[in-house]
């Protein structure tokens, strides 16, 4: 009995020895959304070789790991992939790394093998990102967009809120040009406004575990009298009644060119198919008055005696 547990033991081990172990290697630093990342699959000393090994990824949307290959069928699913085989070692380059398409687990699998260890450990690529900064004025009920610059009126409150995507929740702070202090906020709000509150503000966001990434957009405010307020609200009014005059002109011009059209089209249309029955027409007359004469003449006659 013991001798046969002996041989036993033997075998697996001879049998794992003869078995390629797989490894996958990938980024030795956090990887950063546009970098260039190349994934390496190693066998040890076996049999096998790189033309019987190929990548996998697992997609969370079908819950199943999938092949990687250089069939283009397979780039759609994950495009700027490159794969390069050399003695040992498969290579997967991805070009300009995104965290939609490339981020999640890969892993190495042995295309003939069936033992439960003919795949390596999984490799999970995480893909640090932080997207550009929006800054919108929350000062009322609806949200709106600044772009650059934002009116306000003496004497009002003012709120106003930055925003992005990224991978972790950023940090976020407020400044103002010329000024010492920070607001550690994703918010600025500023009380009862007077003019020194005019100026430069910079909304700065940083990533909570990558100092290096981070992203930050200026806005100007400026702070108008309530008589330059409401000037300048009537030229906003004025300059967007000019617009929307001009747009229903331009629309109604172009009504009425179509309409043009169609009934000029239509006239022609008509005149051709008139025209056959107005020839015929005008020749019946002609066939009538030929007709009348013959009768005439025939009256004329007086009988021979």
């Amino acid at each position: 009995m013991r001798g046969f547990i002996l041989f036993a033991i033997l075998v697996i081990a001879y049998a794992h020895s003869t078995t390629a172990t797989l490894v996958i290697k990938g980024p030795d630093k956090p990887v950063l959304e546009n970098d260039e990342v190349t994934l390496e699959c190693l066998l040890s000393d076996s049999e096998l070789n790189t033309s019987q090994v190929h990548f996998e990824k697992f997609s969370k949307y079908m819950n199943k790991w999938y092949r990687l290959e250089e069939e283009p069928i397979y780039h759609r699913c994950i495009p700027g992939v490159l794969l390069k085989r050399e003695v040992s070692q498969l290579l997967l380059s991805i070009h300009s790394i995104h965290s939609y398409f490339h981020q999640g687990l890969y892993r190495c699998v042995a295309d003939n093998a069936t033992a439960p260890d003919n795949s390596s450990q999984p490799l999970a690529i995480t893909i640090n990102y932080m997207r550009e900064l929006s800054v919108y004025d929350v000062s009322s009920s609806s949200r709106k967009f600044i772009k650059e610059n934002l009116l306000v009126t003496l004497g009002d409150d003012v709120e106003v809120e930055c925003s992005t995507t990224a991978s972790e929740a950023p940090q976020y702070f407020w400044q103002k040009y010329g000024e010492d202090w920070i607001v550690p906020s994703s918010k600025l709000r500023l009380k009862n406004v007077r003019m020194e509150d005019g100026g430069d503000y910079t909304c700065m966001a940083e990533h909570p575990t990558l100092s290096s990434l981070k992203r930050s957009s200026t806005i100007s405010i400026t702070v108008l009298t309530a008589t330059n307020s409401r000037l300048n609200q009537a030229w906003y009014d004025s300059t967007n009644l000019v617009l929307m005059t001009s747009v229903a002109g331009a629309v109604l011009l172009v009504l009425i060119l179509s309409i043009t059209v169609f009934l000029v089209r239509r006239t022609k249309q008509a005149k051709n198919t008139k025209g056959p029955i107005d020839d015929h027409s005008q020749k019946k007359p002609i066939y009538t008055a030929s007709v009348e004469s013959l009768a005439s003449t025939s009256g004329d006659k007086q009988p021979l005696v």
